[in-house]
């Protein structure tokens, strides 16, 4: 259950942290008003549950009123990433000093939390991690501790963040438990001129199992604007769509954030995350392989597991029935190591489709993977 921005906004609102004045409008005229009665000056984002929307034109600053209208009738109606634009916040403008970024997200092959950190903010997470992955801490979270003063200051030294930021951290974590979320995203929190730590964007993602305790977001925060996703979503995949061209399936969340690295540090973009959790079985795999597939911008697709309570044999199942399912015209690169891989490496040998390669590790499957999208 993905939150529009606002509706994260809301909840970090609600837990203490510091966020701008802001207001959400349907229509330019009420753009204006809002605009009028947040001091003129605003910034205009379009309200949609996908990154990039800067990039889109999606995001603008209005000097005042006027052109609050203005931008508001121009971003209404965009479709950014297959995403239409139903709704506008406008929130009120801040002088930035410095921007960070910090996040909460499950490791469910691991059995944890992972919270993700950098002091270089306000861009996306894996075009830093890709550039700079030193500057990127990855901290594991025992859910049973939580994010304790000493977990957050330990988070906030990896990452070379502000001291002050430890607070925002735990303030986070209590928004990520206390809220069933299985991600909380702030990118970028913002240190002002002034000195004050602001979340200037937010992602929240609920868990479906805990929908019968969030009943406040009802169908708004239920419904799926990308067709893919919303097929993702009644298979029950843990799938996000993301814009490139190589497709990405992983086992455990933070095995996928660093099969998206890799791939991105390969020259490529990452398509999708697509985490077919721990204990994934054949079905599960081919739902997933399918979705991936289905997606038309996606030139080749990387399955990156690591066996542990997955069996990868299951895996291979799993990808054999997907190729006689859908019939797939891309190519698709496919590593297993661990759990019963050498039982599902012959699994798909014994198949020997001729678009699946095998490679031995995530490094070389990657740049497999790269290169294929490139020449496919």
């Amino acid at each position: 259950m993905d939150l529009y921005e606002h509706q994260a906004r809301q909840l970090f609102e609600e837990h203490g942290i510091l966020v701008p004045r802001a207001e959400v409008a349907d229509s330019p005229a009420a753009a204006r008003d809002i605009a009028r009665r947040l001091g003129g000056r605003v910034v205009v984002k379009a309200q949609v549950r996908t990154g990039g929307r800067g990039k889109a034109g999606g995001v603008r600053l209005a000097e005042d009123p006027a052109a609050a209208e203005r931008t508001a009738r121009r971003i209404l109606g965009m479709d950014i990433k297959g995403h239409p634009v139903r709704s506008v916040m406008l929130a009120e403008p801040v002088d930035i000093e410095s921007e960070f970024y910090v996040s909460y997200v499950l490791d469910r092959a691991a059995g944890h939390f992972l919270a993700i950190a950098s002091a270089e903010g306000g861009t996306e997470i894996e075009e830093v991690a890709a550039n700079r992955p030193e500057s990127v801490a990855r901290i594991p979270v025992d859910p049973a501790e939580g994010v304790t003063p000493a977990k957050a200051d330990e988070i906030v030294r990896a990452a070379g963040l502000p001291p002050r930021t430890a607070d925002i951290l735990i303030r986070l974590w209590r928004v990520l438990t206390r809220e069933d979320a299985l991600l909380v995203e702030v990118n970028p929190l913002v240190r002002t001129t002034r000195g004050q730590l602001v979340a200037l964007d937010g992602k929240v993602t609920l868990d479906d199992n805990a929908r019968f305790r969030q009943t406040r977001w009802g169908d708004d925060g239920d419904s799926h604007d990308d067709p893919l996703e919303a097929s993702a979503a009644a298979k029950g995949l843990n799938y996000v769509k993301l814009d490139g061209e190589v497709g990405v399936i992983g086992n455990g969340a933070g095995l996928v954030m660093a099969t998206l690295d890799v791939v991105a540090g390969c020259g490529a973009r990452p398509a999708d995350f697509l985490d077919i959790g721990g204990g994934a079985s054949a079905r599960v795999m081919s739902d997933g392989l399918s979705v991936v597939l289905s997606d038309p911008d996606v030139r080749s697709v990387l399955v990156n597991v690591f066996g542990g309570i997955t069996a990868c044999d299951a895996v291979a199942d799993g990808i054999v029935r997907a190729l006689d399912a859908v019939a797939p015209t891309k190519p698709i690169v496919v590593r297993l190591d661990g759990n019963n891989a050498v039982r599902g490496r012959a699994v798909l040998d014994h198949r020997a489709h001729p678009l699946v390669r095998q490679a031995t590790t995530m490094d070389d499957a990657a740049r497999l993977a790269a290169r294929l999208a490139d020449t496919s």
